[in-house]
């Protein structure tokens, strides 16, 4: 982890540690620290308060999809339970001029880009291919190809340099896919070219049912070194820790001194996705240690001791949480079931012989039903 020189207008030190950033801690109480506090200086009580609105937001919307996809209404859901502070704390940095490129597991950062309750729904209930316009919201289509989207971010901040602006292009990943050669390939191409572009790792603890500790012997921050990259080791459940990381990290990208990678060490509590069971490969003791780190229960012990949470401000931010859900689930209720042939639909611009094909082919296939009926 890097503690020292890490001021806005300086370059990262190259030196790290094995000790995650952390400026409030588990009990909430708030931890001095010279070099990253006055990168957040301007969060005052009522900021923070934003960003605990933010992951109480998200975790209610959260458990809402799941039970939606419990019910049959979804194919499938990639909970995000327990790093909501990784995904607000980084995403509430960002300038609307960057760009996030994502995996499938970061629908809090996509809460904080402006995607709508139902736009949240549409891929996972399977009506659309994408839930969002990327250019209206600054993030691009979720990434399933575990790692591919690294590739995407790097290329995008080196158009930003050719476009002489100074957005930053973000990649949000899990420590499963630091093993991927198209997360190496990346990293190497950033570092080359000095790429506007942040690596940002969510380490959760499984890649799926295989432990971090089998493919990572050391941090994996400490990774970043290898390419010429500073890294940054967080503790991504510090939703204001991850807040200076990132924001560190991205005035460094926009003086033009390149990429940085952040680790955000926090915990899946949920399953990798909803058709998986992690009963069967996670000892119950690791999510009662972890349970005891909870990000939004951390920053309510911190605001409650301040004197900032009220009882009236608590309700509204519930009230708030419980209207984001209902209209996910209306939405989800209300999409509208798409035409068979129409997956053929915006696959190329012009299409090819072989798309036409594989269309006919689908016709007559549905065909035969009609046949039957």
């Amino acid at each position: 982890m890097l503690r020292a020189d890490v001021s806005p207008g300086r370059a990262l030190p190259t030196h790290q540690q094995a000790e995650a950033l952390q400026l409030v801690t588990p009990d909430g109480v708030r931890r001095d620290d010279p070099v990253y506090d006055p990168v957040v200086a301007d969060v005052d009580d009522e900021k923070l308060l934003a960003l605990y609105e933010d992951m109480v937001v998200v975790r209610r919307f959260d458990t809402e999809a799941v039970a939606l996809q419990r019910q049959g209404q979804l194919g499938l859901w990639p909970p995000l339970l327990g790093q909501e502070a990784a995904q607000i704390g980084s995403a509430r940095a960002l300038r609307s001029d960057d760009f996030v490129f994502s995996s499938y597991r970061e629908n809090g950062v996509a809460y904080c880009r402006g995607a709508q309750p139902t736009d949240l729904m549409r891929v996972w209930r399977g009506t659309a291919l994408a839930g969002w316009d990327p250019r209206a919201i600054g993030m691009a289509t979720p990434q399933v190809m575990i790692g591919s989207q690294t590739l995407h971010a790097t290329g995008y901040a080196l158009g930003c340099v050719k476009d002489g602006v100074d957005s930053v292009a973000v990649a949000y990943f899990g420590d499963g896919a630091t093993s991927k050669g198209d997360v190496h390939e990346a990293m190497v191409f950033a570092a080359t070219f000095a790429a506007p572009v942040i690596f940002f790792c969510q380490n959760n603890q499984w890649a799926i049912s295989e432990p971090v500790g089998l493919q990572a012997q050391r941090p994996i921050a400490d990774r970043a070194a290898g390419y010429g990259i500073p890294g940054i080791r967080v503790d991504g459940n510090d939703v204001l820790a991850v807040l200076a990381a990132m924001r560190v990290a991205l005035d460094r990208a926009r003086r033009g001194d390149g990429p940085t990678f952040i680790e955000a060490v926090t915990y899946r509590m949920g399953p990798h996705t909803t058709s998986d069971d992690p009963t069967r490969y996670v000892d119950p003791s690791d999510k009662v240690e972890w349970a005891a780190k909870d990000p939004i229960a951390r920053i309510e012990r911190l605001l409650t001791a301040r004197g900032a949470l009220s009882d009236e401000r608590a309700a509204a931010i519930k009230a708030k949480a419980d209207s984001f859900a209902t209209q996910m689930r209306e939405g989800c209720y209300g999409l509208p079931t798409p035409e068979p042939l129409s997956v053929f639909e915006d696959v190329f611009v012009e299409p090819t012989p072989e798309l036409e094909r594989q269309r006919s082919q689908y016709a007559a296939y549905l065909a035969m039903f009609d046949e039957e009926a």
